[in-house]
Order: C-alpha cells, then structure tokens, then sequence
C-alpha cells in the first residue's frame, strides 16, 4: 500500500476514533436506517464538502455530485439519485448549490477545448450565451464568472422543477421544496439566492405536468 493511501486510512481511524468518543452508539444508529430530509446536488470540486459547509453528520444529507452541479434531463445518474431521494428517502427539501469562482461554469465562458467535459458544460455556455449582455455589464471576469455561477444555479433549480420526479411529489401532496444556494470559497459563507420553488404554481406554464392518470 502506498503511503499516501495508509495516511487515509491512518486518518479514518482517527476520525471514527473521535466520533465513537463523542457518541459510541452513533455508528450503530447510522448503519439501521438512512433518513435525511436533504438532497444536495452540489459540484465534485473538493473544496466544496457539502456536509461540513452546513454541519450535518453522515446520514443528515444525501449528495450528488457532479461537475458544474448540472441537472440534466438526460442524465439518469442525477435523475435517479433525485427519483430516490424524492420517493424513496421521502427528503423535504433540494438544495442545488454552486459556488464562487467555479472552474466549470469559467470553462464555459472560455474557447478553450478541454475534451469531454466540454459536451457536459454545453448548457452552460448556451447560458451564457442567452446572458452574455447582462454577464458584460460586470467588469472584471471574476465578476463575470461569478454572477454565472449564480445563473447557472438558478436555471438548474429550474430543471430540478421541471422533472416528473418533483412534480408527481407534489400532486402526491408531498411536502418538497428546491432551494438555489451559492456557496464562497474565499470565505466559507453558504448564501441562498432566494429562488425556492416548494409548488406546481411556481412553475411556468409551459413546464408543468398534468398528474398521471391511473391504468
């Protein structure tokens, strides 16, 4: 084993060392049931570790992960993480969140070719594209890149809402709310950008969804 592995491992124990200290009946509650009442749909950045931004133990949150924190119609990995979440684990609320500066929301705004990863942050470029007047108003391109993270969270909180997932939970009368949040590397703040959609009512009419007929 590598020595940079063996430090994880030597770390883990530690961690679980502290956490039995604290609570020596917290992993034996964790391993009987699963019950958060929060999905988030956050960015594989490593800087960005969802749980410890909003304090909560494993179990309190159910994350997906992605680059740019994208929400694609298309993506049944997203798709099925939320489908869980939302039926399954029965969670209240989605919190979507982005952050400042993010490398992949900047790759969009760019002409640079990076690969792959390109088709993935297409979305995001047609934004930007869509804002590129709004966007030019700020003058610095951190600025810029900035205000596109926000953007981009709040189109992708749009998407989460347009899903049959989110809807069918509401016609279920299932209380669930998506929430838009932002979050500062540079200073560790959580921000919410105040776009929550928690009804049908709040969707525009041309995305909502009838509930489906029964066979």
């Amino acid at each position: 084993m590598s020595n940079d592995l063996q430090q994880l491992f030597e770390n883990n124990a530690r961690w679980a060392e502290a956490i039995n200290e604290e609570d020596p009946t917290f992993f034996a509650k964790l391993a009987k049931q699963q019950t958060p009442e929060y999905l988030w749909i956050g960015c594989s950045d490593a800087r960005v570790p969802a749980n410890e931004i909003v304090g909560m133990l494993p179990g309190d949150l159910f994350v997906h992960r992605n680059v740019a924190n994208v929400v694609l119609h298309t993506d049944l990995n997203c798709l099925s993480v939320i489908q869980y979440a939302v039926d399954v684990l029965k969670v209240k609320h989605i919190l979507v969140t982005g952050h400042y500066g993010c490398g992949g929301v900047r790759a969009s705004m760019r002409d640079d070719q990076l690969g792959l990863i390109d088709g993935w942050l297409r979305t995001i470029r047609d934004l930007y594209y869509e804002h590129r007047d709004h966007i030019s108003t700020f003058a610095t391109e951190e600025e810029q890149v900035d205000r596109m993270c926000e953007l981009n969270v709040i189109q992708q909180v749009a998407n989460v809402s347009h899903t049959s997932i989110v809807q069918n939970a509401w016609h279920r009368g299932q209380a669930l709310s998506v929430h838009g949040c932002i979050y500062g590397i540079k200073d560790g703040i959580w921000k919410d950008l105040n776009v929550t959609i928690s009804g049908p009512e709040q969707v525009p009419p041309q995305y909502r969804l009838r509930p489906q007929r029964s066979v």
